[in-house]
């Protein structure tokens, strides 16, 4: 018998994460601990430095955390070095490897990411707000950047 974990999968099932558009994501530190204090300098540095690596790849808006960032990617044809198409999770794996590399703390992060995908301007605005505003609310209620004014 496994006594592994098993993971939940997170992302929507027959969504394709390379398409252009805009990707609300949060990543969380491990276990809440404050590594994004400790290096804040760095984490934004590498975050700043993720269009270089994937051309394509823009950063909308971002807010650091203490123990979490919430970002907004915008993909438009991301690729890597060698001009393959890139999903997101490959985007955030980059990232987070880069932030664990630098630091030398094997477990910065925790193991997943939270994303969404922004359907449309109003939700895009609306969700912007969120991470000006509410950037530790405990749980997002994405229906409501959905909902009518």
């Amino acid at each position: 018998m496994n006594n592994l974990a098993i993971r939940k999968n997170i992302r929507l099932k027959y969504y394709d994460y390379k398409q252009n558009g805009y990707y609300f994501v949060t990543i969380c530190c491990s276990d809440m601990k404050h590594n994004i204090a400790r290096y804040r300098e760095l984490t934004e540095k590498i975050l700043h430095h993720l269009p270089k690596i994937f051309s394509g790849l823009s950063i909308d808006y971002f807010v650091l955390m203490p123990s979490h960032l919430h970002i907004i990617f915008v993909f438009q044809n991301v690729r890597d070095r060698f001009a393959r198409p890139v999903s997101l999770g490959e985007v955030v794996r980059t990232y987070k490897a880069l932030v664990t590399k630098e630091t030398k703390i094997k477990n910065f992060w925790q193991r997943n990411y939270y994303e969404h995908v922004i359907r449309n301007e109003e939700a895009l605005l609306k969700i912007r707000g969120y991470i000006q505003n509410n950037p530790q609310a405990a749980e997002v209620n994405f229906e409501e950047f959905y909902k009518r004014a």
